[in-house]
């Protein structure tokens, strides 16, 4: 392997127009407006990461200050003022880290700087990376320069957050949109990189790569030197070997697992999910990729092998068009939108895989797949076709808990098994508590002697809904961990039922207490206001109203 120090995102920089990869058009629009001397005053390049925008930045910069080629610079640095940009230490092209240097001081003394006209060089150009970390007052300061600037002086941004930098700089600026690199172009310069590092990289591995790279070149380039560094001199960087590495799983493992779940069989399904786990697979990811494996099985008939990006090979491809004929797309639409679900539900459990392992057995009785019975049957009696009724009850419960973190109901059960009844905790002859209200709960907590309940009711709780035996409320760090627990069985020994209390991610209302404090400002406010309370200031100067208490408080 090749012993250069470097890592391979530096070594294989771009140095000039001709080696960039991607950005055709921008570049030769920016070739030409060199050729024709018409040059704008500031650029403006924008983007995902690793994509080219520091580095066209600087092969600009030379661009305008090459002193043998004009458009291009001047290929291996030939010329004093290439070789100097490319060193980073050219007296009249200065790169500033807007991250680091953000306030209005530092743009001005950037100004004061650009009164001074090009020691060496053609143009004087300031290199400004995410511009967008500047302040308000720094962009302003640096309107006036930007719009009129002197004629030796030129500005060059870049940044990933377009939409941070105000209307009034972009507008001022050319504008250049870099796209993702295309996974065949990526593909072909990892390959070839890897030959000239003599690594010994399969096509499949450097797919693997190109796809988890998500069209930018530096970790892409950053991902193979990994890759590389990981194998010894003489061993092929196999697609197994990047898996392992880079905490992926083979397509074909979740295909089988999709199978199983289409089957109905719950222990095959938990066997081959706890196998992709112990490799070390980070749930989120195992959610995303079941999502990309759905979208496949819906629309595998309007894609193909290019068209997915490197995502699928052939015998994936294939066994995906095979079952997705006998596929309803009422089911996939169905799964779909649950696993979208779940994904707010890994925000707020502690075991997100116990959370996974639930999932995947939830989806099993979604769409009323009988347990224990063979693929092809189940297809072919359409059990995973949902029912009017059971596509009705799903649609309902989904609108009901629409950003809540809810349980669905087993639509299998929900046809076929009569509800058990609760069990009293009370004795027949104790008379049932009503509570139909948050504020008669906090009474019933009172009366009852629940301290601690009260407390966390009146001061932690931000109530989203209450109804009838359920109480959704917004999700607070500050609630203590059994509190939900505790309030259940509460409310379960009082009024006889079983309650349902869920977490959302509502921004609920406030809380009591917040709610009382506003309340006695208010009513303080009006005291103060009132005939009285004048008439009594006019004989007692130092008169100030401190606190109220209603009936129910003092109690």
């Amino acid at each position: 392997m090749n012993k250069n120090s470097k890592v391979l995102a530096l070594k294989y920089r771009p140095q000039t127009f001709k080696d960039l990869i991607g950005q055709k058009t921008i570049a030769e629009t920016i070739i030409n407006s060199i050729k024709i001397d018409k040059a704008p005053n500031a650029y403006l390049f924008t983007g995902i990461r690793g994509v080219g925008k520091t580095t066209i930045a600087r092969i600009v910069a030379k661009s305008l200050n090459c002193l043998n080629v004009k458009g291009d610079p001047c290929e291996e640095n030939l010329c004093e003022n290439c070789k100097s940009i490319s060193n980073s230490n050219h007296i009249d092209v200065l790169e500033m880290d807007a991250a680091s240097k953000t306030g209005v001081d530092d743009v001005r003394d950037l100004i004061e700087f650009s009164r001074y006209g090009p020691t060496s060089a053609k143009y004087k150009i300031f290199i400004i990376d995410e511009v967008h970390m500047l302040s308000k007052q720094a962009f302003n300061a640096l309107l006036k320069t930007l719009e009129e600037p002197p004629s030796y002086l030129k500005f060059i941004f870049a940044t990933t957050e377009i939409k941070k930098i105000p209307v009034t700089v972009v507008s001022r600026c050319q504008r250049f949109d870099l796209s993702r690199i295309k996974s065949t172009e990526l593909f072909d310069f990892l390959k070839k990189t890897s030959l000239k590092e003599d690594g010994n990289v399969s096509d499949e591995a450097l797919k693997l790569i190109v796809k988890i790279s998500e069209g930018s070149v530096r970790d892409a380039l950053s991902l193979l030197d990994r890759g590389l560094l990981s194998v010894k001199e003489n061993e092929e960087l196999t697609l197994s070997k990047v898996q392992k590495i880079f905490g992926f799983f083979d397509k074909a493992q979740l295909i089988d697992l999709f199978t199983v779940i289409l089957e109905g069989n719950e222990s095959k399904t938990l066997e081959l999910y706890r196998k992709i786990y112990d490799r070390g697979i980070d749930p989120k990811v195992f959610i995303n990729d079941f999502l990309e494996l759905l979208y496949y099985f819906k629309n595998i008939n309007s894609l193909n092998l290019e068209g997915s990006s490197f995502s699928l090979n052939d015998t994936e491809y294939d066994e995906i068009k095979r079952i997705s004929g006998n596929l309803d797309n009422k089911t996939l639409i169905l799964f779909w939108q649950f696993t979208i679900k779940i994904m707010t539900e890994l925000d707020i459990v502690s075991n997100q895989n116990l959370s996974i392992e639930m999932f995947l057995l939830r989806l099993i009785y979604l769409g009323g797949v009988k347990k224990n019975g063979s693929f092809e049957s189940n297809f072919k009696n359409k059990d995973l076709t949902l029912t009017d009724d059971s596509s009705k009850d799903i649609k309902e419960n989904f609108s009901e808990s629409n950003k809540t973190i809810n349980q669905i109901k087993n639509i299998s059960q929900t046809t076929k098994v009569e509800p058990k009844k609760e069990l009293k905790t009370f004795s027949e002859g104790l008379k049932k508590i009503n509570i139909n209200s948050f504020s008669s709960l906090i009474k019933i907590c009172n009366d009852k002697k629940e301290v601690k309940l009260k407390y966390e009711l009146e001061n932690n709780v931000n109530l989203v809904k209450f109804e009838n035996f359920r109480i959704e409320i917004s999700f607070n760090e500050k609630l203590d961990k059994s509190f939900i627990k505790d309030l259940t069985s509460k409310l379960n020994d009082w009024t006889g039922e079983r309650w349902i209390i869920t977490l959302s991610k509502i921004a609920g209302e406030i809380s009591y207490k917040e709610k009382l404090i506003n309340f006695k400002k208010e009513e303080i406010e009006k005291i103060n206001k009132s005939k009285l309370f004048l008439e009594l200031k006019k004989n007692f100067n130092d008169i100030k109203l401190v606190n109220i208490k209603n009936k129910d408080e003092e109690e």
